[in-house]
């Protein structure tokens, strides 16, 4: 009778490419301060239009960012399902508190990490084979395009950081 190593589970983690575990995981990390903004917001604030001169209709609040900050996540992930081939999933539902943003950008983080069914085993080199013309005509590798995941959280963050403070100053 063989028994069961306990580090079993561990070596099927070693097998996952540890840049795709790595950037996943600074992924979640990244939305952790915002999700944290988004837990003491009352809902005027969230839904409150800020900046009135923008003609970006996805910075107009807090709402409208998180909104956009989901709906380009998922864009994100679908370049990656593109590899094999999966349906492409838009984003169109409402956020309409902050809570069901917090809500929404977790399934979004969960949507990107299965997208790297099929990918978890592959090496870096192998994974350099992929790239993505985007929609704002930009070509990524999938590093590329989940660094760019990364920071578009961090800047969306500091964005609404500051329309706070504009407010609190008003």
């Amino acid at each position: 009778m063989t028994q069961s190593n306990p580090l079993d589970f561990e070596k099927k983690e070693i097998m996952k490419n540890r840049m795709l575990l790595a950037l996943m995981d600074e992924y979640r990390k990244s939305t952790i301060p915002y999700k944290a903004i988004l837990a003491t917001l009352d809902q005027a604030l969230f839904e409150k239009i800020v900046d009135k001169k923008t003609l970006d209709n996805d910075c107009k609040s807090i709402q409208t960012i998180t909104f956009h900050m989901v709906q380009s996540g998922y864009t994100y992930a679908n370049y990656i399902n593109a590899i094999h081939e999966r349906k492409w999933f838009e984003y169109e539902n409402n956020i309409e508190t902050p809570a069901k943003g917090i809500v929404e950008l977790n399934k979004m983080l969960d949507y990107t990490e299965s997208s790297f069914q099929g990918l978890w085993g592959k090496t870096n080199d192998e994974l350099d084979q992929y790239t993505f013309k985007t929609r704002w005509n930009v070509i990524y590798d999938v590093e590329q395009i989940l660094e760019h995941a990364i920071v578009h959280v961090l800047r969306h963050r500091r964005q609404v950081e500051n329309m706070i403070k504009k407010m609190a100053n008003q």
